[in-house]
């Protein structure tokens, strides 16, 4: 975890974090402090999703958990809700990453 402030309703769950996981309903328009700094939501977040901690660019690596969980498909906002609407999984599935390494042969 890290020790730097953040306002309750949001939690970082790894120092190495670009977003932040609502912990309730955040309402548009609310302050956070984040590190030291505010930033504003941009919208309305439901119980378990994500807010930009910081600007995170078209391309960059979405982090929680401290690992990579996807991409940004645009630029994202600090404060702005990170969904679906706005990142795409990197996830490659087991089986896809098999048929590429044997040539599509059982291995």
């Amino acid at each position: 975890m890290t020790d730097q402030p953040i306002t309750a309703g949001l939690l970082r769950l790894a120092v190495e974090d670009n977003v932040l996981v609502a912990t309730g309903p955040l309402v548009p328009g609310a302050t956070a402090i984040n590190g030291g700094g505010e930033m504003h939501l941009r919208e309305a977040v439901t119980l378990g999703h994500k807010v930009a901690a910081r600007p995170i660019a078209k391309g960059e690596k979405i982090l929680k958990y401290g690992v990579s969980i996807g991409s940004a498909t645009e630029d994202i906002a600090a404060g702005q809700h990170v969904h679906v609407h706005n990142m795409q999984s990197d996830y490659t599935p087991t089986h896809v990453l098999n048929e590429t390494a044997t040539g599509g042969r059982d291995a």
